[in-house]
């Protein structure tokens, strides 16, 4: 039987880190993206909301060679294309979804992941406004997974999850096999299995394995 692996990206193939922040500290901007990463996480700001403040930060100046430098100098998880390599050597599929802009997640299917699905927003450098419902949600990777599992002729039963916070619950809860990577507790007691560290093919193999 195939599977589906789907990945969540911010906290989870980025060690500790997330797309936002990636990109402001090209900017200088590490103060202003804490103070809404922090309102975020206490619920104070929608996905919506938060890229709206996001894309008023970064229309004045982001460029794509900072995006790239952005991608580039991120604190990614090792293994990431090891892993994606043997899962499709295997037959079997892999996915990025993210909330986080689609033009940084779409990076990574230089990587070999087979989909990578982001928020939609404007085109860098940024000139044209947020579309708020172009912003995706916990329910919408939920949704992103339906419809992969729909392309490829599988069900939720055929999909692993691996994520670390609030916006993976929804999937975590949907799904017969999830692995917590460096997770908080809005996840950690929904997983099957639950991985810390800094390498991608540990997490992958409770997987392989069992555990």
């Amino acid at each position: 039987m195939t599977k589906l692996h789907l990945f969540d990206m911010d906290g989870t193939l980025l060690h500790g880190s997330a797309a936002a922040v990636e990109i402001s500290r090209q900017l200088g901007l590490e103060r202003e993206i804490a103070e809404l990463e922090r309102a975020f996480a206490e619920g104070a700001l929608t996905p919506a909301g938060f890229a709206q403040r996001a894309c008023a930060l970064w229309a004045a100046d982001l460029t794509e060679v900072q995006v790239a430098a952005a991608f580039e100098g991120a604190p990614w998880l090792a293994g990431i294309r090891e892993v994606w390599a043997d899962i499709r050597a295997r037959g079997e599929r892999c996915a990025v979804i993210s909330l986080s802009p689609g033009f940084f997640v779409e990076r990574l299917l230089a990587w070999g992941v087979d989909t990578a699905h982001g928020s939609r927003w404007p085109a860098v450098p940024i000139r044209e406004p947020l579309e708020p419902s172009g912003i995706l949600s916990s329910s919408a990777k939920v949704r992103i997974a339906d419809d992969l599992c729909a392309r490829y002729g599988l069900s939720r039963g055929d999909c692993v999850a691996y994520g670390d916070s609030l916006s993976d619950a929804g999937l975590f809860a949907v799904v017969p096999e999830s692995v917590a990577v460096n997770a908080d507790h809005h996840v950690s007691g929904l997983a099957t299995y639950a991985y810390g560290g800094r390498d991608l093919r540990e997490a992958y193999e409770l997987v392989r394995t069992g555990g």
